[in-house]
């Protein structure tokens, strides 16, 4: 653990707000700024300490948002289960890789991977309300190695994989988006656990950081989500602003980690 100073403290509040709010304002991405938060305004610049706390941060957040979609029936258990258990594995495999990889290299392909992330948040999303699914075992074949796949990318990068996880259940299960996007959270918290379990035993988790990160997300998540509900209209202008932000701080991290 790093030892991080009053300032420093206040400062990853803040950060929490801001991927909180984002989190809650337009429904996705906001955990791919975690990691610059902690580098460039907390002021942690040891890259697996920033991955392994974030990952932590990422998986409470997910299991809480989880709640709520869980009650309102959005959640397919079998389907979430099914992805999350191979999912695992592979977040398992790929953070124990993540961890040998020098810090400037993994940072460098974590902002490669935000200019990805930043592409798909523009693309127009599914307004399909439709909510017939019916689950079935022989699913299980592509849900298996799709799940695995996908873990293995978050658990090196140390994040939550939500923008991957949603198309993976759509491909593999044919489920409605409003599924997916419920049953990703139990993903999401998964292999964010796995992955910060793996780093904590390494000893590459600041847990005070986590705890302000946390108390920090859930605040500006409220905000964020009642902000939501004022400029529904406008989610696609708030997507391309966001995707924006990401561009130029991916820009950023390429810049200082060529």
């Amino acid at each position: 653990m790093v030892h991080v100073t009053a300032v420093q403290q206040g400062l990853a509040v803040f950060s929490g707000i801001l991927v909180g709010f984002s989190l809650g304002l337009i429904g996705g991405g906001g955990s791919i700024l975690a990691v610059p938060l902690l580098l460039y305004v907390v002021g942690i610049h040891d890259a697996h300490i920033v991955i392994g706390t974030t990952a932590l941060a990422v998986a409470v957040n997910a299991y809480l948002n989880l709640i709520p979609h869980w009650r309102n029936g959005n959640v397919q258990w079998a389907a979430a289960v099914g992805f999350a258990i191979p999912g695992a594995i592979g977040a398992l495999i790929g953070s124990t890789i993540g961890k040998m990889v020098n810090g400037k290299d993994l940072l460098f392909l974590f902002a490669i991977l935000m200019l990805v992330v930043a592409g798909l948040m523009l693309r127009p999303k599914e307004k399909s309300e439709d909510r017939h699914f019916v689950w079935h075992r022989r699913m299980l074949g592509r849900v298996i190695p799709a799940g695995f796949t996908v873990g293995l990318v978050s658990g090196f990068f140390g994040i939550g994989g939500g923008f991957l996880i949603v198309p993976g259940l759509m491909f593999s299960t044919g489920m409605p988006m409003i599924y997916a996007i419920g049953s990703s959270l139990f993903s999401v918290g998964t292999f964010g656990l796995t992955t910060a379990t793996n780093y904590a035993l390494s000893g590459l988790v600041d847990w005070l950081v986590v705890i302000e990160y946390i108390a920090g997300g859930a605040l500006g998540g409220f905000a964020g989500a009642r902000l939501a509900s004022r400029l529904s209209h406008q989610k696609r202008t708030l997507n391309f602003i966001f995707s924006g932000v990401v561009i130029i701080v991916a820009i950023y991290m390429l810049i200082l980690n060529r």
